[in-house]
């Protein structure tokens, strides 16, 4: 029986060290990317010492939006920025969004509701509804700052100030923030915290702030952008088909050599991405899939990067200390039963120090940490279900409309 211990203790200590040298590297990239980048709080300072007289116009797509659009107007009327006008571009609603943003409007002469009854072929939905925000308006064409942000964003109200700010100080074309998410539902406390962690994997912060060797990306949640700048790249019709019209945008401002800056919201922002199961999994297959640029082999692999060092080597981790305890203690094999036990001991602290770092930083509650391996399962299979879709052509669905993408 001895030697049943003695491979296992082996095998498991070899898998912990893989482990360990992941999530040590992913402790580093942490530390590196809070030392060098600010969150959308810096901008609050900012804001203090050289008060704003920049113009912003915010534009809010919303299509059937009626359960969330109250909030983002409530949070919009608090903004202490002095020069704001807001567009609200509601996409052939049908669920009373309009009426619901009447009543949260008022009287509010900063506000103008945009109705838009048709959405030409070839565009996507949000992308259209920007895009007519911007050009059917004259508050976005007097603006020298547009910000797009999501129905279902709530925002601090200092943030349009801080993030203008923050665009005036570093001289930035174009500003996105990573929203702060919520935690109340169970696949958000579960699998959330995974599907967020895998995306900034495949688009590191670091890397998306470089202005040489930038791998760009930007959150379409909220994302601010120098008027001037914003239309040189052609606005949001240079990209009127995309389904993941952010990453498209900051593509075109880092091949037009323009500076950008992805900042973690640190509670400025706060959105509830879906509101259930479905929604969730329907989403994140559409954003995967097309940050893997429809690469149905590019998602498969991301599914095993997931699971493996996510929901698997951990177990190993375990396995080695269980393993380690019975040679130390039951077959007198101390050497190697405290090397089992001290490395895949120390590998699971290091994982969960990672994870504990990267949940507090997003906002998720850290006794979660215990669920990771279920979300880093589920986050894998939500992976595979997009490469499966994509290869067998089934439609992605977004906004109520259906679009074919084809693998690539």
């Amino acid at each position: 029986m001895v030697w049943l211990w003695l491979i296992a203790a082996s095998l498991a200590t070899g898998l912990s060290l893989v482990l360990l040298v992941y999530w040590s590297f992913a402790i580093g990239r942490i530390l590196d990317t809070t030392r060098k980048v600010p969150t959308a709080r810096a901008g609050l300072g900012l804001a203090a010492v050289k008060p704003l007289t920049e113009s912003v116009c915010v534009v809010v797509p919303a299509h059937n939006e009626a359960h969330a659009i109250a909030g983002v107007i409530r949070s919009l009327r608090k903004q202490d920025h002095p020069q704001m006008r807001v567009v609200i571009a509601l996409d052939r609603c049908t669920d009373g969004t309009a009426d619901v943003a009447r009543g949260e409007i008022g009287g509010d002469a900063r506000f103008r509701l945009l109705e838009i009854q048709q959405c030409p072929l070839g565009w996507a939905g949000k992308v259209h509804a920007v895009w007519s925000g911007v050009t059917a308006s004259a508050e976005a064409g007097l603006a020298e700052y547009l910000l797009f942000i999501d129905a279902d964003t709530e925002l601090d109200p200092g943030c349009v100030s801080a993030t203008a700010a923050l665009m005036r100080e570093r001289q930035l074309d174009m500003l996105s923030l990573l929203s702060t998410l919520t935690y109340d539902r169970w696949f958000e406390i579960l699998v959330q915290p995974a599907a967020s962690l895998e995306l900034l994997r495949q688009y590191p912060i670091l890397q998306a702030n470089r202005d040489v060797d930038r791998r760009p990306f930007a959150n379409g949640q909220f994302m601010m952008f120098r008027a001037s700048s914003y239309r040189a790249i052609e606005t949001h019709e240079s990209v009127k088909d995309e389904l993941l019209e952010d990453l498209a945008l900051a593509r075109r401002i880092s091949q037009a050599r323009m500076r950008a800056g992805v900042y973690m919201a640190d509670g400025m922002v706060r959105c509830r991405m879906y509101e259930s199961w479905a929604a969730f999994k329907k989403g994140w297959k559409r954003i995967y899939t097309e940050a893997a640029r429809r690469r149905a082999t590019k998602l498969r692999r991301a599914s095993f990067r997931v699971a493996i060092p996510g929901a698997i080597l951990p177990i190993f981790a375990v396995l080695a200390v269980v393993s380690g305890a019975v040679l130390f203690s039951l077959y007198q094999r101390e050497t190697l039963g405290m090397i089992a036990i001290v490395v895949g001991g120390i590998a699971f602290g290091v994982h969960a120090a990672a994870l504990a770092m990267a949940y507090r930083a997003g906002g998720a509650p850290l006794w979660s940490i215990l669920a990771y391996p279920i979300g880093a399962v589920l986050t894998a299979r939500i992976l595979r279900h997009a490469a499966s879709d994509l290869q067998a052509g089934r439609p992605t669905s977004w906004g109520g409309i259906e679009y074919m993408r084809t693998s690539q």
